[in-house]
């Protein structure tokens, strides 16, 4: 449900934005982004006020000490949320500087594709996390062995799967968006071939933080969002650009997902016998 609604939600919005700008121009981009979150927030909070069987919403007190509990464990996805727009900001500033706003036009076909692509991590994460906060907290360290070795499986083949697929789509997904100017179309397939393979290794972080997170560890989960998603991300778009040129800025992300994997291995590998996940 949750992966359904993510993708919706992606789907929404650059659909949105590929029909409202040219009705209506520029606002068409603001209104396809309000929808995009519509249909992530208020489809769910209907269903769980309309079904009263199972799960849904009701009254409750305010727990001090938990609430602030929660807030530390769910650090990392703060830190995402922040430094995605930060990051964001030191790309377009980048891409004008080097080729103007073709780059930046090129940047943004390769967020709304991108959104998809992640979703089926971050779904599979989240989705995961529950299972593993209650076989660690039940102690059934076999099976939490079990759903580990299991989910980073899943995840590797399928960070494989999505490099090939998106090399495979990359013109046409381009074309939908960017066929009407081929000089646009040109630096947008090149870009996207170089971006998509920080799949090869995003996977692994977005689980790795989640991970964290399901076992309580807060401050682990937040290192790592904030190393890949804003210090990485952010250090490289600045420093490999003067280096390799355009071919850097695209690359930033492939190399600060690459090293920030390099980082979540030794954690988990460290963590192991803390929590008995190996």
């Amino acid at each position: 449900m949750g992966l359904i609604l993510s993708i919706a939600s992606g789907v929404t919005n650059f659909a949105g934005d590929w029909v409202l700008i040219q009705l209506i121009g520029l606002p068409g981009a603001a209104w396809a982004t309000v929808a995009g979150y519509c249909v992530g927030g208020i489809i769910p909070l209907v269903f769980f006020i309309t079904h009263r069987s199972g799960l849904h919403l009701t009254g409750t007190k305010l727990y001090i000490r938990e609430f602030l509990q929660a807030c530390g464990n769910g650090a990392s996805e703060l830190m995402s949320n922040i430094s995605s727009s930060l990051v964001g900001i030191l790309y377009n500033l980048e891409l004008m500087r080097l080729v103007g706003e073709r780059g930046v036009a090129a940047h943004s076909v390769m967020m709304y594709v991108d959104f998809v692509f992640i979703a089926a991590f971050l779904g599979f994460s989240i989705g995961s996390a529950p299972i593993i906060s209650y076989h660690f907290g039940a102690e059934n360290h076999d099976e939490l062995k079990n759903v580990f070795r299991r989910s980073m499986f899943l995840i590797l083949v399928t960070s494989g799967a999505m490099v090939v697929l998106s090399e495979a789509l990359c013109r046409p997904l381009c074309a939908a968006f960017v066929g009407y100017s081929p000089d646009l179309m040109q630096l947008t397939v090149h870009g996207f071939r170089l971006f998509v393979l920080c799949y090869l290794f995003c996977g692994v972080n977005i689980y790795a933080s989640a991970f964290f997170t399901a076992l309580c560890n807060g401050a682990l989960s937040a290192f790592i969002s904030f190393l890949r998603s804003l210090l990485l991300r952010g250090g490289l778009v600045l420093l490999l650009p003067p280096v390799l040129g355009l071919d850097g800025v695209w690359l930033a992300v492939v190399a600060a997902e690459g090293l920030s994997a390099a980082v979540s291995a030794v954690l988990l590998r460290r963590q192991r016998t803390r929590y008995h996940y190996l």
